[in-house]
């Protein structure tokens, strides 16, 4: 049947009924309404019945175009109901979604995604999963043999089995304390970083082995080698703190931590603990950064008490950072503490190296280098 025709449906219809009226029972004529000949009148029909006035419904999803906002096919919402403006899927399927990208197919967008990759087996970021080795079991095999000659049983060691599985590393959540060589070390969360909210004071590099210390002023001066001390330990020193002597080495370790060397900083035994590391210059600018730029992130990063002429800060970042003062690379003299902090860092500058500075009289967070024997103090930062 033709439902753009109504004349002829019309004379379809008064032709069904000519043959009814002559008596053949036995022919049905269908309803001239159902245009896709399914037996119902559906919204099909009608809506073919609407196109012989000039409009149309190309999607089929029972709107009429001319209410319609969507008709693309290839739109996620073509079939919306009421209709709404085509949209298309986002990056994780979603339709009209707002994730632009999930790089590593986790279903995860990557805007919100923590771990572009796979966490392994210890929840590490594309981790090598368990590594550490846990002896659950030691056997240990003997023999023996008799000396007739004596009629003694001598029995002796010819092997051993261990029994072992791996197990993940120790993870921290930044905020709880780590441990090393003795010391529980605060941490703070600064930003996108993970900080120890305290100097160091190891005498161990990572792997147990001493870190050479009380060195006099010469050999301080000249050693190649990494080296430790506290503040006031040896002859010469001179403090400006306001509340306690610092040159008394007992006060100046609890106070500030240890002074380290460069040589100590860049020893691969490393000075922090496995999964820290001293950070670099670049890692010192994006501390600075999140603490709103090097000229206030000072005020931010100094502690609140200790700094002579008033010169403390507000310590709203966590960092903590007091004014440890310095050990001289020739003289090996002790000076400045209670009014300058020196922090060194990982990264080298020719023969020298870079190190950043707080001071009592300024708000900034300062950058330069010096002589890689200096003794400064050190932080340790997440990897």
């Amino acid at each position: 049947m033709d439902m753009l025709n109504p004349w002829k449906s019309a004379g379809y219809l008064a032709l069904c009924t000519l043959i009814s009226l002559m008596g053949s029972a036995q022919t049905e004529c269908p309803n001239v309404h159902d245009g896709n000949a399914d037996g119902i009148v559906g919204i099909g029909d009608l809506l073919g019945l609407l196109s012989l006035f000039g409009d149309t419904d190309v999607d089929g999803d029972g709107i009429w175009d001319s209410e319609d906002l969507c008709t693309d096919l290839d739109a996620c919402n073509y079939m919306a109901n009421p209709t709404e403006t085509c949209g298309t899927l986002d990056a994780l399927g979603v339709c009209q979604g707002g994730c632009t990208g999930d790089s590593d197919g986790d279903g995860i967008c990557d805007d919100e995604d923590t771990c572009d990759g796979e966490l392994d087996a210890c929840g590490v970021c594309n981790g090598s999963g368990p590594t550490d080795v846990l002896i659950e079991d030691i056997t240990i095999l003997y023999d023996s043999v008799y000396a007739e000659a004596i009629d003694t049983w001598y029995v002796f060691e010819v092997g051993a089995d261990t029994t072992f599985s791996y197990v993940c590393p120790p993870q921290y959540a930044c905020g709880d304390p780590v441990t090393l060589d003795g010391h529980d070390y605060a941490t703070v969360q600064i930003g996108s970083q993970c900080w120890f909210a305290e100097n160091l004071r190891t005498e161990h590099y990572a792997n147990g082995d001493p870190i050479p210390a009380n060195l006099n002023d010469n050999q301080w001066g000249s050693t190649p080698a990494g080296a430790t001390i506290v503040f006031g330990q040896e002859d010469g020193c001179s403090e400006d703190a306001p509340d306690f002597d610092a040159c008394d080495p007992d006060v100046a370790l609890a106070e500030y931590g240890r002074l380290y060397n460069w040589h100590a900083v860049n020893d691969s035994r490393s000075l922090c603990p496995e999964g820290w590391h001293v950070p670099t210059e670049s890692e010192f600018y994006a501390l600075g950064s999140a603490l709103g730029g090097y000229p206030v992130a000072g005020e931010k990063m100094k502690t609140t008490s200790g700094w002579n002429y008033n010169g403390q800060g507000t310590n709203t970042s966590g960092f903590s950072g007091p004014p440890g003062g310095k050990r001289g690379e020739s003289s090996g003299y002790f000076s400045l503490a209670g009014e300058n902090a020196f922090l060194w860092t990982s990264t080298p500058y020719a023969s020298l190296a870079r190190y950043r500075e707080l001071k009592f009289n300024s708000d900034y967070l300062y950058s330069s280098y010096s002589d890689r024997n200096n003794g400064y103090s050190v932080r340790c930062m997440q990897d």
